[in-house]
């Protein structure tokens, strides 16, 4: 990787995830690194205190100086934004944050992106492990934090860079989707469906920014697709490209095929043909079919790049996983509660199924925040109801409110979610407030329930109050 001068770069909108591990990959690259953003919060503004990076709170032109070298703006960041404002009429250069992320630390690297509606976060991660625990050094960027390294990020002075590929958008004044801009040669396409409502119009729409991105894979380069995706399918079959692909899924006719994957409390053990002849098994940590779909598509690509099986092994052995998947906060009078991401169907509906392998026999609580873009959104109103089906008691939240305010029509109802539930046998209650779903839980949960919370924001810290409350004498 060519070293780069040390300049001052200033990011509008520092706290957000991205931005924030980017300002710390910055700095850990020798780049005087300022930042500001509207609410300047933990945890990622006592990180990057850690890091000696100076946060301003709130936006003003005034935070340009000294003039900085380059202003990283986010996508959370308007055109009208005081910052932006000054920034162009200074004539100070400006990026998106994909676009810093491919100049300053992708290069000439051999870039492995991973794109998808469900699933990048952890088969990021696990690529990423795999190869640094292989030796090789890889640069990585993921989209939440790697419990092997208590970190989102890696530089690695190796010659290849893993990071995740969102398909939402890079700036103002950069609509496009963040995955265009990191130059890949090999790429994972782990699934695609209809999310970020907020700025795609529906699954057509959502399917064009894909069609965009894999033309631009190399005829060296690779691209392994989920065999088990209808609509990757459909996407291959009329998207010209150069670069040939391997697909991997646990349905027949996939060239990595996992032809079965018993659990017990050792984890998942996967045993994996390649073009139907026998590749090895390998003992996973994480539990349901969705899970044994990331660890085939990282199988795939680390062999591709080199690994042997029993480097794979190794590095599946010792992975750790990431934060907020299916994480354990504490069990507290016999109550396991787990924190989880999800807010798209899917993803509700293959978390849930994998808690239930992880936790066999276990009475299973689902609560749910519709806090995401899309979970605010009356489109997945049915398939929400599906998905929490999987759960014996959910508990549901009001719409966390947004600064986009949402006509009636158009918003999620947890009101209706709860009475399709109960019409289908399945016991849920709406709370308006995180304090009655704490005094339900407690109430209600007994010893070896399973609590799962799922949302894609703090949840009011729903999960410690849960924890704590248990164990307050009855």
């Amino acid at each position: 990787m060519t070293a780069m001068p040390s300049q001052h770069i200033h990011l509008i909108a520092a706290c957000g995830t991205g931005m924030g591990s980017l300002a710390g990959m910055l700095k850990a690259s020798g780049h005087h690194v300022t930042g500001s953003d509207q609410h300047v919060y933990p945890p990622m503004s006592t990180q990057l205190e850690a890091l000696g990076i100076p946060l301003y709170q709130g936006f003003s032109a005034a935070h340009l100086e000294p003039r900085p070298d380059l202003v990283i703006v986010g996508n959370a960041v308007s055109r009208d934004n005081a910052e932006a404002v000054a920034t162009e009429q200074a004539g100070i250069p400006a990026m998106s944050f994909p676009q810093a992320l491919a100049h300053f630390f992708i290069q000439e690297r051999h870039a492995v992106v991973v794109t998808g509606t469900h699933g990048k976060s952890t088969t990021t991660a696990l690529i990423a492990w795999f190869l640094q625990h292989a030796g090789y050094e890889p640069g990585f960027f993921v989209g939440a934090v790697m419990r092997n390294i208590d970190g989102t990020f890696g530089l690695g002075q190796g010659a290849h860079f893993v990071v995740e590929g969102d398909e939402y958008d890079s700036a103002y004044f950069d609509k496009g989707p963040k995955f265009l801009h990191y130059r890949p040669r090999t790429a994972v396409l782990t699934s695609l469906e209809f999310d970020h409502a907020d700025i795609y119009r529906d699954l057509d729409h959502v399917r064009s920014a894909f069609a965009r991105f894999v033309p631009l894979l190399p005829t060296d380069g690779c691209l392994v697709a989920c065999h088990d995706a209808p609509h990757v399918h459909s996407l291959l079959a009329t998207t010209p490209m150069s670069a040939p692909v391997q697909t991997y899924g646990l349905e027949a006719g996939a060239d990595w095929q996992a032809v079965s994957w018993p659990t017990d409390a050792r984890g998942t053990h996967i045993t994996v043909t390649r073009y139907g002849q026998p590749f090895g098994t390998f003992t996973s940590p994480l539990y349901g079919p969705h899970n044994v779909q990331n660890v085939l598509a990282t199988i795939a690509v680390t062999h591709r790049l080199g690994l042997s099986p029993v480097q794979i092994a190794a590095g599946l052995a010792t992975y750790a996983h990431i934060k907020r998947r299916c994480e354990v906060r504490g069990v507290a009078r016999g109550v396991t509660v787990l924190d989880d991401f999800a807010h798209h169907p899917t993803a509700v509906r293959v978390t849930l199924e994998g808690v239930r392998q992880a936790y066999p026999g276990a009475r299973l609580w689902a609560v749910f925040e519709p806090r995401s873009a899309t979970s605010r959104r009356a489109v997945f109103q049915h398939e929400f109801a599906e998905a929490f089906r999987a759960a014996d008691h959910v508990l549901v939240a009001d719409v966390y409110q947004h600064r986009e305010q949402l006509a009636q029509e158009a918003r999620f109802s947890p009101q209706t979610l709860v009475e399709t539930l109960r019409a289908a046998g399945v016991g849920a209650w709406f709370y308006a407030t995180t304090e009655d779903i704490v005094q339900h839980l407690c109430r209600e949960a007994q010893a070896t329930d399973v609590v799962v919370v799922m949302s894609n924001g703090g949840f009011d810290n729903i999960h410690q109050r849960v924890l704590t409350a248990l164990e307050q004498p009855a």
